[in-house]
């Protein structure tokens, strides 16, 4: 049944598990060659099967098929990024985006043309992260200018803390593999084409939009706002503003997706109220344009670009007079966009954007008809606290692993913002558009100034509220599909009780209770030596079973050290150890924490490793210790020489590692 009513279900799972095989399977040329010849085996046996109604036969080569098309995709995508030296070079390229405003320096980034030699141009793919002091000339700079830049290309790393934010795996996916640091000098050639790509003009013309916002008035915070809740450009906003629309559960009204493109599309349909009938054709062709060129002007951003492929895609089928399956049209678009860009399928906001709607389109109905109310006002707030729900339980398990926090007060948020924010984004959309005339722009400016303002007051009053959010919870790969598994099997169940038996989410949350007693049994039962890499800062961690035994300089808990506690369960017991040296006795081996190294310390302590904090860690010159030191560990925050590279090396340990260079230090005790 799934397979008529659904096709794209089962076209685009295997192609998904074949891009997720590709971060762990390689395949080589004799795997190839096989695959190969078990599809064309299957596909020709699978003609003899043909009169029968089901052909198993022909089913498993094409899925394999799929599979193998997903995960060769995928690797295709990587191998495109170019290897770029570590020396200095000079790079042709073009700007990919305004440059972002820094405290001290500007952030770019390019797309790679060519590295430029004596004997010619080596072309190059994918993209590089520039950080360049201030100047006066990069505020001339828009999307497309080509520049010739000298620089040296240094790979974007991980700082190899447990459970943190896989940083090195996020600018890949966006095809950056490199970064580097520069100034207007090392820039050697600027061009400004008359020719730019689409995506660079949208990019500008979003720009002469919010200067449009800005000449009719709203500035500052509003300015900021406004420029995020209508074109997604978020690059203005303070730290704190999105902090207190996260807390409040409404973030999602800053990211230009498929709550723009549902609000925008209503009320063009609804203005279009004249055309039903006989032009509904070309009423639905209007719409559709029109929220493309609302993605045009939005800077083609992948999250608005996935809500109006959906909503193409839903409207194709009205077009062509035949039943739509909304789920089957949601699935479509998300096949194009990994069929165009594999890597989409890790990236936060496709996943966000598509559980949410996947859950909509599943359950609202069900959901909607199981509270009846008979005043307008009461159905409408049911209606949007259902859609509320619907899209909170779909994205929990993410958000609760990708951002360790959950919004408690969403649906009072949600019956109130979003509504509001529906009209600030319709009146946003409408100054521009009447920007030549002034006594009609310059009113609805005044009134977005006000919306704005509201929403932002009603935002900070919801984000004030006591427990507005649960923070500081995580949770693994694993137990994140178990919970969405259940969440999904117990909506199903409890709106279809008839035809879903109970037992199946019960077995899902049984899993998932499962896979946590596991994780607390393996962390109870080992013991184990963190010594994390902060940003100028790196506290040992020494983990007891379920008990985290910090030593810090610092009385705050790093980010980093919250995260990996709360996702594995752990208790932390926080001690200060500024310039007292440490020796801890742990499984049978002896850990010295200290600045200082003598000869009489190792003589006295006689380490198996010895953790070295501080800047400028001082270690005796000449040290001359004859026994076996296992490892040497030293922070991010040390400075090396010469001198300090010499000793350690005389002590002739099995492992010198250097946290800043190498990433955070772990080992089971």
């Amino acid at each position: 049944m799934l397979n008529k009513e659904i096709p794209f279900l089962r076209i685009g799972f295997p192609v998904c598990l074949g891009i997720i095989s590709g971060l762990y399977f390689k395949p080589g040329l004799l795997f190839l060659v096989a695959s190969l010849f078990f599809i064309m085996a299957g596909f020709g046996i699978s003609l003899l099967f043909n009169k029968r109604q089901i052909n198993l036969l022909y089913g498993f080569p094409l899925t394999f098929s799929l599979y193998l098309t997903g995960l060769l995709l995928y690797i295709n995508e990587k191998k495109s990024l170019s290897d770029l030296d570590p020396g200095r070079g000079t790079y042709l390229c073009s700007l990919a985006e305004y440059p972002e405003e820094k405290d001290k320096s500007f952030r770019m980034i390019v797309r790679l043309h060519s590295l430029v030699t004596d004997s010619g141009n080596i072309p190059l793919t994918g993209s590089l992260l520039i950080y360049i002091k201030k100047d006066t000339l990069i505020n001339t700079m828009l999307p497309g200018d080509f520049i010739k830049i000298m620089c040296s290309a240094n790979p974007v790393v991980n700082r190899g803390n447990p459970y943190e934010f896989d940083y090195k795996f996020y600018m890949e996916n966006h095809g950056i593999k490199y970064f580097s640091y520069a100034t207007v000098e090392d820039i050697t050639g600027l061009i400004h084409p008359d020719h730019r790509k689409l995506k660079d003009r949208a990019l500008i013309i979003r720009e002469k939009i919010i200067d449009m916002y800005e000449e009719r008035g709203i500035t500052g915070d509003r300015l900021a706002l406004v420029a995020a809740i209508t074109l997604g450009q978020k690059s203005m906003l303070d730290p704190e503003q999105k902090q207190i629309f996260i807390k409040a559960g409404v973030m999602h009204i800053m990211a230009v997706s498929g709550l723009h493109a549902v609000i925008l599309s209503i009320f063009i349909f609804n203005l279009l109220f004249f055309m039903k009938r006989k032009l509904n054709t070309l009423r639905i062709l209007i719409a559709v344009l029109l929220l493309w060129s609302f993605a045009f002007v939005t800077g083609l951003t992948p999250s608005v670009i996935r809500a109006v492929i959906m909503f193409s895609f839903l409207q194709a089928g009205k077009l062509i007079s035949r039943d739509v399956n909304s789920l089957n049209s949601v699935l479509a678009s998300a096949f194009i966009l990994l069929i165009i860009h594999p890597s989409v399928l890790f990236d936060a906001g496709f996943l966000l954007s598509y559980s949410s709607v996947i859950f909509i389109i599943c359950f609202y109905r069900d959901c909607y008809l199981k509270i009846r109310f008979k005043t307008l006002i009461a159905d409408k707030i049911w209606q949007s606290a259902a859609v509320t729900i619907l899209a909170q339980a779909g994205t929990l398990p993410l958000t609760v692993a990708l951002f360790n926090r959950f919004p408690t007060w969403f649906i009072l948020t949600n019956i109130v913002i979003v509504p509001l924010s529906s009209l600030l984004i319709i009146v946003g959309c409408l100054v521009p558009l009447t920007y030549p005339l002034k006594f009609i722009s310059q009113p609805l400016a005044t009134l977005l100034g006000h919306l704005t303002g509201i929403t932002e007051m009603l935002t900070q009053k919801a984000s004030d509220l006591p427990f507005s959010t649960i923070e500081n919870i995580g949770m693994g790969t694993i137990e994140t599909g178990l919970l969405f598994s259940f969440i999904f099997l117990f909506f199903i169940s409890v709106l279809n009780r008839k035809s879903f038996a109970l037992r199946y989410p019960l077995i899902a949350l049984l899993l998932f209770v499962s896979s946590g007693t596991v994780r607390s049994i393996a962390n109870r039962t080992s013991s184990e030596l963190i010594v994390y890499n902060g940003i100028g800062t790196s506290p040992v961690g020494i983990r007891t079973g379920k008990i985290m035994n910090l030593y810090s300089d610092s009385d705050t808990i790093l980010p980093e050290v919250a995260k990996h506690c709360f996702t594995k369960g752990l208790k932390i017991n926080l001690m200060r150890s500024d310039s007292h040296d440490h020796l801890l006795k742990i499984s049978g081996k002896r850990i010295i924490i200290c600045n200082k190294l003598t000869k009489n310390v190792l003589q006295e302590v006689e380490p198996d490793l010895v953790i070295l904090k501080g800047k400028y860690p001082v270690i005796q010159k000449e040290i001359g210790y004859n026994g076996q030191v296992e490892g040497i560990i030293l922070g991010s925050d040390a400075v090396l020489n010469n001198r300090i590279n010499l000793e350690l090396s005389r002590l002739n340990p099995d492992t010198i590692h250097v946290v800043r260079s190498s990433g955070a230090f772990r080992r089971k005790l």
